[in-house]
C-alpha cells in the first residue's frame, strides 16, 4: 500500500523558515528519485525539488538557494528546510517519487498536502 504523508506546513511572515516532512511507504521511497512538488488553487502542480537516493539534489529556479531538501533512507522520510519564505511560496506542498516513477506510479497516489501560506 501505498503512503505519502506530508506535514509541517503552517503560517508564517515573509522572511521566516518552516521546515516540512514526508513520510513514505517503502514501495514509492526506496531506490527513486524523490521530489517536493507544490500547487495553489486554479494553477498547475509544480516541482520545487528533487533528491536522488545518494542524496544529489536539484532545485527549480524559484526555490534555489532558500530551500534545501534532504533524506533519510533509513527512515523512508525524506524534508524539505524553507527559508527566506515569501508570499509567492503560499501553496499545498506534496511529496512524491520523480521521472519514470511518478508517470507510472505515483501519479495515483498523491498524499493530502500540507499547507504552507506566507503572509504579514
Amino acid at each position: 500500500q501505498v503512503q505519502l504523508v506530508e506535514s509541517g506546513g503552517g503560517s508564517v511572515q515573509p522572511g521566516g523558515s518552516l521546515r516540512l516532512s514526508c513520510a513514505a511507504s517503502d514501495s514509492i521511497f526506496n531506490g527513486n528519485t524523490m521530489g517536493w512538488y507544490r500547487q495553489t488553487p486554479g494553477k498547475e502542480r509544480e516541482w520545487v525539488a528533487g533528491i536522488t537516493t545518494g542524496g544529489g539534489t536539484n532545485y527549480a529556479d524559484s526555490v534555489k538557494g532558500r530551500f534545501t531538501i534532504s533524506r533519510d533512507n533509513a527512515k523512508n522520510t525524506m524534508y524539505l528546510r524553507m527559508n527566506s519564505l515569501n508570499p509567492g511560496d503560499t501553496a499545498a506542498y506534496y511529496c512524491n517519487c520523480m521521472h519514470s516513477c511518478l508517470r507510472n506510479y505515483g501519479m495515483n497516489h498523491w498524499g493530502k498536502g500540507t499547507l504552507v501560506t506566507v503572509s504579514s
